[in-house]
């Protein structure tokens, strides 16, 4: 199989985070989207940008179990970081899911007003 820029590789990885994501298989999005972020991580692709949101919700599902709680919030950090950066680019598009990162991450600290007025 000829895939010189790795398009079939990036769409398999992309796919399978977000496809882990909703069926609950946290372990397996948090490495799809590793994969995902170390393959394609460039400033100003939107997937990328939706990889970082994805893996971000994921981290904050595994801190509510427990699960490596220092290394998810660091990806959360990052997730959020990269969230502030694409809605200065594109407001309309990314300014939901960056309050939505805010409010989770306030819901895990149990400042639950300061996550409703976010």
């Amino acid at each position: 199989l000829n895939d010189p820029k790795n398009k079939l590789r990036e769409a398999f990885f992309y796919y399978s985070a977000i496809r882990c994501f909703w069926l609950g298989h946290n372990g397996r999005c948090r490495y799809y989207g590793k994969k995902c972020i170390d393959l394609f991580w460039q400033g100003g692709q939107v997937t990328s940008y939706v990889a970082q949101l994805y893996l971000g919700m994921n981290s904050m599902s595994l801190t509510r179990k427990k699960s490596e709680v220092q290394l998810n919030k660091e990806v959360v950090r990052v997730a959020i970081a990269a969230m502030k950066d694409a809605a200065a680019n594109s407001e309309w598009n990314f300014m939901n899911k960056l309050r939505l990162l805010e409010a989770e991450q306030l819901t895990l600290t149990r400042d639950h007003w300061r996550a409703i007025n976010k």
